[in-house]
């Protein structure tokens, strides 16, 4: 499956439905769906979202080697293993394009432990490293954002109505969540917004 990319219109017009703050302000998030939890599990779809909008989102066809599978995941993110033999693509060719795409930024995950997991089950696959930070969005959050993000991101859901669940449209849920309690003037954790670089 060749990875999409959503135009940078149509998340212009998912930002303003959601209230969010311009996009300059805005982190690049990534969201990870997976075989299932714990050990054994890998990463069966990646997508993220950059600050201007542009999403990225491709399924990966399992290595030889990863052979867990969770039925009751499946139901949750719709993706079968044989969905995935058919249009996922190599690990490393996902890993290349990530480093390719996400060079030299930090970019932010809200289920950290898990998607470090991941991710790291990819690039080592690939047998290579990823040239971007992966951090916990939580680090973006006062603690006054952090205890209403789980409602806002549920809000910011309900309002985009999304057809399909994807990594790359979790990712933008979290991303115009977080835009939305900045916007509603919760301050970020370090009081200003990320460039989206890695330090």
């Amino acid at each position: 499956m060749a990875p999409s990319s959503d135009h940078a219109a149509d998340a212009d017009a998912d930002a303003a439905a959601a209230g969010a703050a311009p996009h300059a302000a805005l982190p690049c998030v990534l969201d990870i769906e997976a075989s299932g939890f714990g050990r054994g599990s890998y990463p069966i779809e990646i997508g993220f979202v950059l600050p201007d909008g542009t999403a990225y989102c491709s399924l990966i066809v399992p290595d030889r080697s990863w052979t867990h599978w969770d039925a009751d995941a499946e139901r949750m993110h719709g993706i079968s293993r044989s969905l995935l033999e058919r249009h996922g693509r190599r690990a490393a060719e996902v890993a290349a394009e990530l480093n390719q795409r996400l060079h030299g930024r930090a970019v932010y995950c809200d289920n950290w432990a898990h998607d470090y997991a991941w991710l790291a089950r990819l690039f080592e696959s690939a047998d290579s490293s990823p040239s971007f930070q992966l951090r916990h969005l939580r680090e973006l959050l006062s603690e006054n954002a952090a205890e209403r993000f789980d409602d806002t991101r549920e809000i910011v859901a309900r309002n985009l109505q999304l057809r399909r669940h994807r990594a790359s449209s979790d990712a933008r849920v979290l991303q115009l969540s977080l835009a939305k309690l900045w916007q509603g003037g919760t301050a970020p954790a370090n009081d200003a917004p990320p460039n989206g670089a890695a330090a």
